[in-house]
C-alpha cells in the first residue's frame, strides 16, 4: 500500500477500487475517508487514529495533494465504496451496522437484504447512543463478532467511537459520516454531471447553504497546497 504524508496525515493511494478491496480483504482496521476538511483538522487524537488505521482518497482534494507528492490514486467515495465492499464480500464476511436515526437505519437494513439477498447481517444500531448504550453494543459487538462492522455518526465522533470498539472487538471497521441517509433516507448524492467533473462539493454547497464554512477550508487547502505547505 502506497501512502504518503499530508499535513501529518498518512494518506493512502490506490488505482483502483478493486487493488483497495485486496488489500482490505483480511485486515482487522479502521477505514477513514480523507478529505481537505478532515487533513486540516488539528487533532492529535484524530491523526493518531488516522495514522494507526487505513485511510484513503475520499475528496478531490486528497486526490490532489497525493498527485502533487507522486502518487496516483483515485479518488474513492466512501458513500459507494461501502456497498462495493458488501457486494464483494457478502458470501463470505458477516456485517454490523451503526448509525443515523432508527427509521433510516431499518430503512437501510431492510434495502440491503433486498438488493444482497445473501448478505449476514447479525445486527443494527441507531447512531444515538448513550454511556449505558455503548456498553450494550461493546458486549453485543464481542458476542457476536462480526467481521465488517459500519458506522456512520459524522467524524470525528465516528472515528473515536470506532477507535474504542476495535480494541474490545477486532474486524474491518467503516465510518460512513451520512451514507446511509443517502441509502435507506431522503438524503440525494449529487447528480453524475457534478460527479463527473468533481464538483460534489459544489452541488452540497447549492443544496446547503450552511455548509459556506467547510467548503471554505477546500479554498484554503488549495492554496497551501500550490504554496507547498502542506
Amino acid at each position: 500500500m502506497r501512502s504518503e504524508i499530508i499535513n501529518d496525515y498518512k494518506i493512502n493511494a490506490f488505482e483502483n477500487k478493486k487493488h483497495f478491496l485486496n488489500q482490505i480483504k483480511n485486515e482487522k482496521k479502521i477505514l477513514i475517508a480523507m478529505n481537505a476538511e478532515k487533513i486540516l483538522k488539528d487533532d492529535e487524537k484524530l491523526r493518531k487514529i488516522v495514522n494507526e488505521n487505513i485511510s484513503y482518497p475520499d475528496g478531490i482534494g486528497a486526490v490532489m495533494a497525493l498527485k502533487q507528492k507522486g502518487l496516483n490514486t483515485i479518488k474513492i467515495p466512501g458513500s459507494e465504496f461501502w456497498l462495493d465492499i458488501i457486494k464483494e464480500f457478502q458470501n463470505e464476511k458477516s456485517f454490523y451496522f451503526i448509525g443515523s436515526t432508527q427509521e433510516v437505519i431499518e430503512n437501510t437494513i431492510r434495502k440491503l437484504k433486498i438488493e444482497y439477498p445473501s448478505i449476514n447481517i447479525l445486527g443494527y444500531q441507531n447512531g444515538f447512543i448513550n454511556e449505558e448504550q455503548k456498553s450494550e453494543l461493546k458486549e453485543k459487538l464481542q458476542n457476536l463478532k462480526p467481521d465488517v462492522i459500519f458506522v456512520a455518526q459524522g467524524s470525528p465522533r465516528q472515528e473515536f467511537l470506532m477507535d474504542e470498539l476495535i480494541h474490545l472487538q477486532p474486524a474491518l471497521y467503516m465510518g460512513l459520516g451520512g451514507s446511509f441517509d443517502i441509502y435507506g433516507g431522503n438524503k440525494k448524492r449529487a447528480p453524475k454531471v457534478f460527479l463527473d467533473l468533481h464538483l460534489e462539493w459544489l452541488y452540497r454547497l447549492l443544496k446547503e447553504p450552511t455548509r459556506i464554512g467547510r467548503q471554505l477550508n477546500l479554498v484554503k487547502f488549495l492554496v497551501l497546497l500550490k504554496l507547498g505547505k502542506l
